[in-house]
């Protein structure tokens, strides 16, 4: 027996509020990714060689912690998330 709901799954789809740069945001799924947390601070920029993002994590329930590009962490609502934009050198 196939389960046609396994997208309904407890979990699957899960509406989580972050906060990314001071500002409430709302997220999907379980996971979030650095880009999608760049994505988040800063929407419509384009990644250039030039510019950098340092992205770091408060989880009210657990660790805080950094990412970098290709990374990703497990989302729980309330977690805090800092962005700054700089520039390489």
């Amino acid at each position: 027996m196939s389960n046609s709901h396994s997208d309904q799954a407890p979990g699957q789809n899960k509406i989580s509020t972050i906060i990314v740069n001071g500002r409430e945001r709302q997220v999907s799924g379980q996971r979030i990714s650095y880009s999608e947390v760049v994505a988040l601070a800063y929407p419509g920029d384009q990644p250039t060689d030039g510019i950098t993002y340092e992205v770091s994590y408060a989880d009210p329930h657990g660790k805080d912690g950094t990412l970098v590009h290709g990374q990703d962490v497990h989302v729980k609502g309330g977690m805090i998330f800092n962005v700054v934009k700089t520039n390489r050198s």
